[in-house]
């Protein structure tokens, strides 16, 4: 397979599984908070990468766990919480939506920050992705006008954290392989995550009596094991294999993928989203940097 069919392949499975994942926190949220989901999540994640990947700690260099520990706060262990809080107000659509602000951030920080130039291509395609993200934007606000929308904002915060997260590991983590960046990631976070569930009552009866609770579980571990462990293994390495811009365009498709279990869960899409869905497929197309001969 050529090179350019293996990034394409990288970037619409990612879609698929980053796409489903937002419907998946959706579902989550009706046996646990966003604090206690925030954690799960981070805590089951890591027991799968760190029992799959252990052994490649071992190839992080020492000047390296610096990186290694910011992309895990950065780009898992903070918006793992944040869209757990963004979506108990905003539908899962639309915060995958939101989410699609990445390569415009990645772009905007690769260039002024980590010093990563983007071809006028890249621009022109993050932008009409971006055109195209507003569109959906507007279009859901019109047919969800009770959301609180300042809620939006865990999301764009989240956008940025996951810009600085691409262009790291593009700068300083270039020659780890996927699954030891990913598993260091998670043997710094974890820790954490297992203090907050504590303090988050995920132990006590209330949170384990809820109706729901069984089922949220499940989904969480689903979550957790395709649409964060295996997933983040596959975004580093399309992140290695590609540009921080096109690796970061997998937030401009995940909103499709998204919309369609918004659909079937009962939110709402109309056909001026679907006219923008094209158009962020054009802006992913163009994001994609050519090659000189």
């Amino acid at each position: 397979m050529k090179h350019i069919q293996v990034k394409w392949l990288y970037l619409f499975t990612l879609s698929l599984i980053w796409g489903t994942s937002f419907i998946l926190i959706k579902k989550s949220l009706l046996g646990l908070t966003p604090y206690q989901l925030g954690a799960l999540r981070t805590v089951i994640t890591g027991f799968f990468l760190l029992v799959a990947g252990f052994k490649s700690l071992k190839t992080i260099a020492k000047h390296q766990w610096k990186w290694i520990a910011l992309s895990g706060l950065l780009g898992s262990f903070l918006p793992a919480f944040f869209f757990a809080i963004a979506e108990t107000e905003i539908d899962s659509a639309i915060a995958s939506i939101l989410n699609s602000l990445v390569p415009l951030n990645t772009i905007l920080f690769g260039f002024a920050v980590f010093k990563i130039a983007s071809s006028r291509r890249q621009i022109l395609g993050v932008i009409i992705g971006f055109i195209g993200t507003a569109i959906l934007i507007l279009k859901g606000a019109e047919l969800n006008p009770n959301q609180n929308y300042l809620y939006a904002g865990f999301v764009i915060v989240s956008t940025v954290m996951y810009a600085l997260n691409v262009n790291i590991i593009k700068r300083y983590l270039q020659d780890v392989k996927p699954l030891g960046i990913a598993a260091g990631n998670y043997s710094v976070i974890i820790l954490p995550a297992v203090i907050v569930l504590f303090f988050a009552d995920f132990f006590s009866d209330a949170t384990w009596s809820h109706p729901d609770f069984k089922m949220s579980l499940v989904y969480v571990t689903i979550l957790a094991f395709f649409g964060t462990a295996l997933a983040k293994v596959f975004f580093n390495k399309l992140v290695q294999i590609s540009t921080p811009v096109f690796a970061s365009s997998v937030t401009y498709v995940m909103p499709i993928v998204a919309l369609a279990w918004g659909v079937i869960d009962g939110e709402g899409f109309s056909l001026l989203q679907g006219f923008a869905a094209v158009v962020i497929l054009i802006g992913v197309y163009l994001s994609q940097k050519k090659k000189k001969a």
